[in-house]
């Protein structure tokens, strides 16, 4: 399935179902994030709900500490 993650087109695995295992996928799910599908922010506690389909558009923003 390709997906448009940060901008760019990427390939993941058809068993990548929702927005939490493709979170998993990229070992993000035990990271503070923010993510938008399709220009639409989701929940936390939604994310493990959310389908994702071939072409969606998603955004990921991490947290980064610094001093």
């Amino acid at each position: 399935m390709k997906l448009r993650i940060n901008g760019e087109w990427l390939t993941v695995p058809e068993t990548v179902d929702t927005i939490g295992e493709l979170l998993g996928h990229f070992q993000l799910d035990q990271r503070v994030v923010i993510v938008e599908q399709n220009e639409t922010i989701l929940e936390k506690e939604s994310r493990s709900g959310n389908k994702v389909h071939d072409g969606d558009r998603i955004e990921i923003v991490q947290f980064v500490g610094g001093g």
